[in-house]
């Protein structure tokens, strides 16, 4: 039996590669025999975009492709017009179903629109569609094309390390205690400027907010596991990858009620949920200070297998649509 051809189109910015999520997803899928994983970078900016239409085209008909999986929703529509017979299969990761918040705090315009041109290609031209988590599930019309399956987190590379090996790892200071930001403070959807207020609030001489981003993914397990606590204070998310790293390298969490956060938390100790009050959520950083001091590392490592959300199980998620999917497309053909 040949294997599946399977085509990845995802955004490579201005790296060589695209995010270590996709390929870490291409890996775990690689784990399973029946399947051969190409993958088309698209760079940074509309021309790029529109460039790759005809190399998509090219590629597809240089190679049989049995399906593309196109990962968010404009690579969805370069795939879409680039694709010949193949099926297509759109993931989705959340602001383009719900929109970017701006600095005003308000979603712009611009992302809307696009929010409003996913949805309506998601109900009327993409053969199956994949959202990140329940609240994007619930921004879609039709149903019997779409489910659910957040990205999975590689639990071998994301691992519990020692706190004074992590800490030497990435020379941080040991008489310092560590509030780690995942992302770029300048993305106004992040919300950084909650998290420096309920840092300030506090007033711990020895409590530093140290925002992450721009750094190797391999070197992320050390700061989830030098760090007292992470913090993801955002107004909008899909279901942030994040949020499962740090847990399954035990790490003590803050966060705002946002995408899939409380059902990957469940009652896991040390993992809180706050409100925008930055009042609020300076007390709960100050528990997961306390708890950090008092219990050190959560269990949120065996909350993520429980759940099934580490890759392997992500994969055979995965493995089921794309089989769902060319089981249709070879009853039509028999017709």
């Amino acid at each position: 039996m040949r294997s599946i051809n399977i085509l990845f189109v995802a955004s490579k910015g201005n790296k060589k590669n695209p995010s270590p999520i996709i390929l870490n997803q291409i890996e775990s899928l690689n784990n399973f025999n029946g399947f051969s994983i190409k993958i088309f970078g698209i760079g940074s900016g509309l021309v790029n975009y529109l460039k790759s239409i005809r190399s998509i085209r090219n590629s597809v008909n240089r190679t049989k492709y049995d399906l593309i999986h196109a990962h968010y929703g404009l690579c969805g529509i370069i795939a879409l017009f680039g694709k010949s017979s193949e099926k297509l299969v759109v993931s989705f990761m959340g602001d383009d179903l719900i929109g970017t918040v701006g600095k005003n705090r308000n979603y712009t315009l611009s992302s809307r629109i696009f929010a409003y041109v996913s949805k309506f290609l998601a109900k009327h031209c993409y053969d199956f569609v994949i959202v990140k988590s329940q609240n994007l599930f619930n921004t879609l019309e039709a149903k019997n094309n779409i489910t659910i399956i957040p990205n999975g987190v590689n639990i071998i590379k994301f691992s519990p390390v020692q706190k004074e090996i992590a800490q030497s790892k990435l020379n941080l200071n040991k008489n310092t205690r560590y509030i780690i930001f995942v992302s770029n403070p300048d993305r106004p959807e992040k919300n950084y400027k909650l998290a420096a207020k309920s840092v300030k609030m506090l007033n711990l001489r020895d409590l530093e907010l140290l925002p992450v981003y721009n750094v190797s993914n391999d070197l992320l397990r050390y700061y989830y596991s030098a760090a007292e606590c992470l913090v993801l204070p955002s107004f909008h998310e899909g279901s942030p990858n994040v949020i499962k790293e740090a847990m399954a390298c035990n790490c003590p969490i803050v966060a705002t009620n946002v995408g899939d956060v409380e059902y990957v938390f469940g009652d896991t100790e040390g993992c809180y949920i706050s409100s925008y009050d930055p009042k609020v959520f300076s007390e709960k950083i100050n528990q997961a200070l306390n708890f950090a001091e008092t219990k050190g590392r959560t269990n949120g490592r065996e909350r993520i297998l429980e759940l099934g959300l580490d890759s392997e199980s992500i994969a055979q998620k995965l493995i089921a649509v794309y089989k769902k999917v060319l089981a249709n497309k070879n009853k039509k053909v028999n017709k």
